[in-house]
């Protein structure tokens, strides 16, 4: 738990440091300009779609009414746009991860090597190529199991509980593999992985409720759709820097772990040799 705190305060000061402000611009840029052009060209389309969708649902009907018997008939115009962000978010915040980890997190893991693990052996366990490949097939479950798992989010606790676990848990693996690349070889990576998956799961678990911050956002009123595009740059930037902070979260803790098991390893050689 020390161990913990201790990453997640180096973490928190790294994140404000401005050459870590600046890797937020990149995952930023490309996130809000694909999915700008995305939404400039689909939106009406997926709003007219999701209209007739909910149009075939007897219970949207009663909904109708009962906005109507509470004075509230305008919000029949902004569920099907809600839903629409509401679907769109996962994606962003996917999309957003694996930006980060493929812009931003090398340059995360230089930072910190430069800064408090300059005498760590590179060991090059991982590379540019083994990590998309990872951060590709981890999505792809992840995602899987999301639409698998859709029903239950209907269901007290179930809905309190899954987004964070699944969103922790693809944090966990994309961030970790990209951590130790660097530093780590396959053996060491895989062993830090089987000692420290609990911790790692719970800083990947902390990152994804920080990560559902920016959808107060949306939450906090219906009526922000009239501000889309202007409320969905803020809340991707926003999903750029926690995850830059989730990047370092993970660095400090695993490369820290790796020191450990590197001095443990040489003490084991040691009494060996004696």
């Amino acid at each position: 738990m020390n161990d913990l705190l201790r990453s997640f305060g180096r973490a928190l000061a790294s994140a404000l440091h401005p050459r870590m402000l600046l890797l937020t611009l990149a995952p930023f840029a490309v996130a809000a300009a694909a999915w700008g052009v995305f939404f400039w060209f689909s939106w009406q389309t997926l709003v007219d779609w999701t209209h007739g969708w909910l149009d075939g649902w007897p219970l949207t009907n009663s909904l109708y009414r009962v906005f109507d018997w509470v004075g509230f008939s305008a919000l029949h115009s902004v569920i099907a746009p809600f839903l629409v962000i509401a679907a769109a978010i996962p994606l962003i915040v996917v999309t957003v991860l694996l930006l980060i980890a493929m812009l931003a997190m090398p340059a995360v893991i230089r930072y910190l090597s430069a800064r408090q693990f300059a005498g760590l052996e590179l060991r090059r366990g991982g590379n540019w190529f083994g990590s998309l490949a990872h951060a590709l097939v981890t999505t792809i479950v992840c995602l899987v199991v999301l639409v698998v798992t859709l029903p239950l989010w209907l269901i007290p606790p179930f809905f309190a509980l899954i987004p964070p676990l699944l969103w922790g848990w693809l944090t966990y693996r994309v961030m970790t593999y990209d951590a130790l690349a660097l530093h780590a070889s396959r053996d060491e990576r895989r062993e830090l992985m089987r000692r420290h998956r609990l911790p790692l799961l719970m800083i990947g678990i902390a990152s994804g409720l920080l990560s559902s911050l920016p959808t107060l956002l949306w939450a906090s009123s219906v009526w922000l759709i009239v501000l889309f595009p202007v409320v969905t740059a803020a809340t991707i930037w926003i999903y750029a820097f926690i995850l830059v902070f989730s990047a370092l979260w993970f660095g400090y803790y695993c490369l820290r772990a790796l020191q450990r098991l590197r001095a443990e390893q040489a003490d084991a050689r040691g009494e060996r040799l004696a």
